[in-house]
């Protein structure tokens, strides 16, 4: 219920990391909206239904006018694929940019453009097609908070690529990016990345595709998309949803522009999804957008991330583990590092401190040492005062262990 989940005995547990409730766990709205309708029908979508056109009609507001054609899917994954398809037939170009250690899902298609998962497979992982762009980490990457223009540095890397790309016959169909990479270690791409990178990429014909699968729906508080931090002069030309647009219900979709959509109905390919946008999964969606709006849950976003932000950064002053604390409303990052100069990895110290009492918090990121917040919209000021008093104490018990083993090694 809300922000909590509960065991099999009753025990409560504050969940730190479910960023799918995202307007609560068990929201007794969406519930009713998705018992009415299922009451009511639930059919394929070769029905139009007004729930369809209204559900369409309310999310295309939230967006930059451009994007107003919605295509309804089931996941992250159906959406992301899709926005390739999209991408693909619009030029007639098949290379995809991506980030260095991204997730854009775990179909076929998603695994070849996600780092984070064909890593894993070793040198034969990496598809000729595919090319990695390094990830706009101004903490840990190569152009870092010093940096004058780390944006612009970022970017001229992606230019790289593309001139790299077409020496080589190649032509790149799209720039796929998650607005702030999440299973990457909760980056914030500097201000301005995305609009020299659009730049560079729509020159070679390609398009730019904004993942908001984690990061949507109001999280970052300022805004309604995770895109829209890089400024007001930035559009993507496709937009992914997923995770939150249905608290938990499986709905996705994809929004781009009428131009990008004629060319993919042009193709004679005709794009058919039995589930995407039904009934059930509209009224669903509804409810949701009604619940951000109705308990100001973006607002809450600001109030209590700001907080978060604000008690972890004085953790960060009285413990050196903490290298590094990130994040916009309710998605925050801890980099926990070994040496503050080098910034080490903590990544065994992160594996510890995740184990706190009945709290659910991960660590992820490519070397696993960043704690990461992402809860619930409806999380609370007493609630970031309980995971942090927790954070506090652990590292305390740590540093004070620390400590003796040192005058044990000292006296030996």
């Amino acid at each position: 219920q809300g922000q909590y989940m509960y065991d099999e005995n009753g025990e409560k547990y504050l969940d730190c990391i479910n960023n799918v409730a995202h307007v609560g766990h068990s929201h007794p709205d969406v519930i009713k909206a998705a018992v009415k309708q299922m009451e009511l029908l639930n059919t394929n979508s070769r029905f139009l239904h007004d729930n369809l056109v209204q559900y369409a009609k309310r999310l295309t507001a939230t967006l930059p006018e451009k994007l107003s054609i919605c295509y309804f899917v089931n996941s992250g994954s159906e959406a992301n694929d899709l926005a390739l398809r999209l991408a693909r037939q619009y030029r007639g170009h098949q290379d995809v940019i991506t980030l260095d250690h991204a997730y854009h899902g775990h179909v076929s298609s998603l695994i070849d453009i996600s780092p984070y998962k064909f890593n894993q497979l070793g040198k034969e992982g990496k598809k000729e097609f595919v090319h990695v762009a390094p990830s706009p980490d101004i903490y840990r990457g190569e152009y870092r908070e010093d940096h004058p223009d780390a944006a612009s540095a970022y970017a001229d890397d992606v230019k790289k690529i593309i001139e790299e790309a077409e020496k080589n016959g190649r032509k790149i169909a799209a720039f796929i990016a998650e607005s702030m990479q999440s299973c990457g270690g909760q980056i914030i791409p500097p201000a301005g990345y995305f609009q020299k990178v659009a730049e560079y990429v729509h020159k070679a014909g390609g398009v730019f595709i904004a993942d908001e699968v984690q990061v949507g729906f109001g999280r970052v508080g300022k805004h309604f998309w995770g895109f829209q931090l890089q400024g007001k002069d930035f559009v993507p030309d496709i937009v992914t949803m997923g995770k939150p647009i249905g608290n938990g219900h499986p709905m996705s979709c994809v929004v781009t522009t009428r131009e990008i959509a004629e060319a993919f109905g042009a193709s004679g390919l005709e794009y058919f999804n039995t589930f995407g946008g039904n009934p059930v999964s509209c009224a669903i969606g509804l409810a949701v957008l009604n619940a951000i709006e109705k308990e100001d849950l973006q607002g809450n976003a600001i109030r209590v991330g700001n907080y978060l932000t604000e008690l972890l950064n004085k953790q960060k002053e009285k413990h050196p583990l903490i290298g590094d604390v990130r994040g916009i409303g309710l998605f925050v990052g801890v980099d926990l590092v070994k040496d503050q100069l080098r910034r080490t990895p903590a990544t065994a110290e992160a594996h510890y401190i995740v184990h706190l009492d009945r709290i659910l918090l991960s660590a992820d990121g490519p070397h696993r040492n960043i704690l990461k917040f992402k809860p619930p919209m409806c999380f609370t000021m007493e609630d970031a005062k309980l995971v942090v008093d927790q954070i506090d104490e652990l590292l305390t018990g740590m540093h004070a262990l620390q400590n003796c083993k040192s005058s044990r090694h000292l006296a030996h």
